[in-house]
C-alpha cells in the first residue's frame, strides 16, 4: 500500500505521524509541502477525499504571519491563499488507499493504515 504524507519536518505533530506510519512497517512517500507544494487541484482533491473544507484545513496560527485576512474568504479564495502561502495548509495530510486524513491528533492516521 502506498502512503503519502504532506510533511513539515519542523512540526512535532508531523514528525510524530511520520513515526507512527513507520512503526507500522510502512515507508511512506514524504512530500515536504513547503518545498514542493501541491497544486490547487491536488489540494482540492485531498480535501474532498478527506471530507475537509479549506477552512478546516487552514493553519490559522500562520495567517497573521503572511499578512492576509481570511475571515471573509470563501472556499475558493482560501484554496488560492493556501497555494500562494503553503504554510497555511494544516499538517500533516496523509493519503493511502483507504482515504485521506488530516492527522490531528496523530492517532487519526491509524484509521487509514
Amino acid at each position: 500500500m502506498t502512503v503519502t504524507i504532506w510533511h513539515n519536518p519542523k512540526c512535532g505533530t508531523s514528525r510524530n505521524v511520520l513515526a507512527l506510519i513507520r512503526e507500522r512497517g510502512i515507508e511512506p512517500v514524504v512530500v515536504e509541502y513547503l518545498k514542493t507544494p501541491p497544486t490547487r487541484a491536488e489540494l482540492a482533491a485531498l480535501f474532498a477525499e478527506g471530507g475537509l473544507t479549506a477552512r478546516q484545513a487552514l493553519r490559522a496560527r500562520e495567517v497573521e504571519g503572511v499578512g492576509i485576512d481570511v475571515s471573509g474568504m470563501d472556499e475558493a479564495a482560501l484554496l488560492d491563499a493556501m497555494i500562494a502561502h503553503p504554510i497555511l495548509i494544516q499538517r500533516p495530510l496523509v493519503k493511502s488507499a483507504k482515504g485521506v486524513r488530516l492527522a490531528r491528533p496523530p492517532e487519526t492516521v491509524l484509521e487509514i493504515l
